[in-house]
Order: structure tokens, then sequence, then C-alpha cells
């Protein structure tokens, strides 16, 4: 059986979104696990379909007294081991495909990594580098409102993704709290730790994906040369925590450009150029380079760290990194993933790689649901124990299938997801 869901793309436009693409993969590895797991078609639907899935319309108004409308979505995929759990982005392509995706691959990352949840995701279709600090905090209170009824500590717990950050989790928290009448900070989780948030929050994703590279590196990563594609929130502490370990960060790019200095950048020079200009674009101790050139390089550790589907069948056949640490969600596409694999390229799939971000959230959830606080040392121990042993879990599986780490991890997510739901059964 071939998992759906329907298109509202029309028939009549060539054209397929990046949104689709994106759920087009998750669709295609959910059908690969469930056939190893000999899933009945109705178990397979279930999976495949989401629980709930709301579009709201968000109407902003400007400071010039102009009033615009964009589209915000909440999809919550599944909520059978836990409350749902995922990230809010704010982005000008992010449509109902995209969250949806999205929504299904956290729903696997939290089930991989063993916490408590169900998979979420949240968007706005807009750039935030055109809206002001004010009118941005209108669009993410009015967008809180509208889908206020489906969130909630005990029901589904935003969090922040691109193009959102701490200050919007706060606004978010706010925004609940003063409908609920009392403050409920366990509402959200990535604010600010004046408001509850959790100490070594701020960089976990990033923690996650250094500690999966170390794992899947064989022998030490010293002088070990390192690419990151998207210099973001994401990829920039990467770039510096790998650098720390040892690493020779080579090449990075955001969206202004990309550079390459093959004698290793100065990951903290960089970052304090990119605050002062905007981008890496012209940083003057690294030569230009092209955004595909970048995924090209012959490097020992290629990081993708930014958005969906950026390395394609196209190419993947020219990719010479032997090791990719997918810091992004769905940022290899399944044709090239089979690619990578024939060429021997080892692949840390992206509900592995960077489900440090979330382990830290639940921490953090944790944490305000206890009223307690606890330091930055426990957090990060407890961020590691469970990447490493979500890791190793991973690699035995891979080793005893002869399946990749890809079709491993998600050989366990979809397995517990479908175990929860037997166990549970049907009501009425």
């Amino acid at each position: 059986m071939t998992l759906t869901v329907p298109s509202t793309t029309p028939a009549a436009t060539p054209f397929i979104s990046p949104g689709r693409q994106a759920l087009d993969s998750a669709l295609f590895q959910l059908d690969q696990a469930a056939d190893r797991l000999h899933l009945d078609d109705g178990m397979r639907t279930m999976l495949a379909t989401p629980r709930r899935s709301l579009t709201v319309a968000v109407p902003v108004r400007r400071e010039d007294g102009r009033m615009d409308v964009v589209r915000g979505f909440r999809v919550q995929h599944n909520t059978t081991r836990g409350p749902a759990k995922g990230g809010i982005r704010f982005h000008p392509s992010t449509d109902i495909h995209e969250v949806t995706a999205l929504a299904m691959w956290m729903t696997w990352k939290c089930a991989l990594v063993g916490i408590p949840y169900g998979g979420a995701k949240g968007g706005v279709s807009v750039d935030p580098a055109s809206l002001t600090t004010r009118e941005l905090e209108r669009v993410t209170r009015r967008y809180v409102n509208e889908i206020l009824p489906i969130i909630g500590p005990d029901k589904d717990i935003p969090a922040p993704d691109v193009g959102t950050d701490e200050q919007t989790m706060a606004w978010i928290m706010d925004t609940y709290s003063v409908s609920a009448g009392y403050p409920v900070p366990g509402v959200v989780t990535g604010k600010p730790t004046a408001l509850g948030g959790s100490l070594g929050r701020a960089g976990a994703t990033s923690r996650g994906v250094l500690i999966a590279t170390l794992k899947a590196l064989p022998g030490s990563p010293e002088g070990r040369t390192v690419a990151v594609q998207g210099f973001g929130k994401v990829g920039a502490p990467a770039a510096r925590y790998l650098a720390d370990a040892g690493c020779r960060v080579v090449a990075v790019s955001d969206a202004t450009g990309a550079v390459v200095n093959h004698s290793g950048l100065d990951v903290d020079d960089l970052r304090a150029w990119v605050q002062e200009t905007g981008g890496v674009y012209g940083y003057r101790h690294a030569d230009a380079l092209s955004h595909s050139d970048l995924l090209e390089l012959d490097v020992d550790v290629l990081v993708p760290a930014a958005l969906e589907g950026v390395i394609t069948a196209e190419n993947a056949p020219k990719v010479r990194a032997r090791l990719i640490v997918e810091g992004a969600n769905g940022p290899t596409t399944p044709e090239a993933d089979r690619i990578l694999g024939d060429a021997g390229t080892t692949v840390v799939p992206d509900i592995l790689a960077n489900a440090g971000g979330v382990i830290v959230s639940y921490l953090e959830w944790v944490q305000n649901l206890q009223a307690c606080s606890w330091s930055a040392a426990k957090v990060d121990t407890r961020l590691r124990e469970l990447m490493e042993d979500s890791f190793d879990a991973v690699t035995a599986m891979s080793a005893e299938r002869g399946i990749s780490l890809r079709q491993a991890a998600h050989l366990i997510g979809v397995g517990r997801v479908a175990e929860a739901h037997r166990l549970r059964g049907l009501h009425p």
C-alpha cells in the first residue's frame, strides 16, 4: 500500500511546492518502515493521517495603517504517546504540506529518543525580516489567538523554529496566560530563562548535532574537515561546537552566500561578521563559493542545517563528504538518499541528528510542570545520555537488519508509535 495525502495543488499546475515534496518524502519513509513492520492498511492510514490540521487567517496591521492577511497553520500529527510537540516557523514558503511533513517527522523523532510526546508543527506564511518588531508581535499574538483552543501544556506545546526565537515564545506564553488568567510557563518551550526557560536550551539542537557527529566519526575528530550549509540558529552553534571538538570548519553558507577557507574558518570571527553585516557574504577571511559548490566540497563531514530538500537526485552524485549529519529536517530527498547509500556515504538522519532541541524542550517542560530549575550541567548530561542511547539503538538496528541509519531510525520510531496505538485501541 502506498501512502498518500490528497494534494491541494491544482492538477494543471506542474510546479510541486517544496512543502509537498517534503510531505511526499515523509510518506515514503513511513511506507518503508510500515513494510518492514508488516503494518496493516488501517494502521498505515492512521499513521499517515494527521490527527488535527488547522489553517487560519492572520490579519496584521502594518505601521503605515495597512492591513495584510497571512496564512497560519498548526498540525497535530499524532498524540498517542503524549501531548503534541513541535516548533512554529515564520517563513514565506511555509504551507500546510510542509507543516504536515514536519509534524510527522516530529512524531517519529519523539518516539525514537523516548520522550512522551506526539508530533506537531506550526507556521505562518510570512517573512519576519519584512516586519517591524511591533508587527511581528502582532502577527504572533493574533496567530496564537487563532490556535488557542488546541494548544496548552497538556495538549500541544510549541517551540521556536525557523524565523522564531525565545522572544516569540515569550509573546506566545503571555498571550496564552492572559487568556487563562494566570501564568502558564509550560505552554511553550525555548522561552527566556527569566520566564521559566531551561538552562541549556539555547544551542541544544546544535549540541545534539555535535554528539551525533562524534558518535558517527570513526576515530578522532581532530583535523576532520566540515562544511555547514545554513549558518543560522542550528548551523552557527554547530560549527562552533565542532571547531571546539577539534574539527576544521572550512565552509559555511546562509541565505546571502557561501564562503570557504581550506585552512579553516575562525567561527567566532565569522559570527561577529554576520552580526555586523547580516550574512556571511563578503567575509574578508574567506573566498566566495556558490551554494551548490558547498554541498559538493571534498570534506569529511557535511552538515545541512537549513531547510528541506537541498540534497537531491541531481546533486547527490556530486556530494563527496563521507558523512552527512542532518541538522535540518528533511534536507535529503529519498532519491538522493538512495544514491548516497549506493555510494557508501553515511547519513545520520534528521530525526536522530537534530533531536537535541526537542530533548531539552522536554526537560524544560518537565521543570515547568514541577516548578523547579535544573543546572545546565544536569540538562546537558541528560541530553547526552538520551542522544547517545538513541544513536546506539539506531546503529544496532541498522547492523542487525542490514539497513541504513535512516531506515533503522524510522523503524524504531514508527514501531513505537504503532505499538502505542495497539495498546490503547480505538474509542469508541
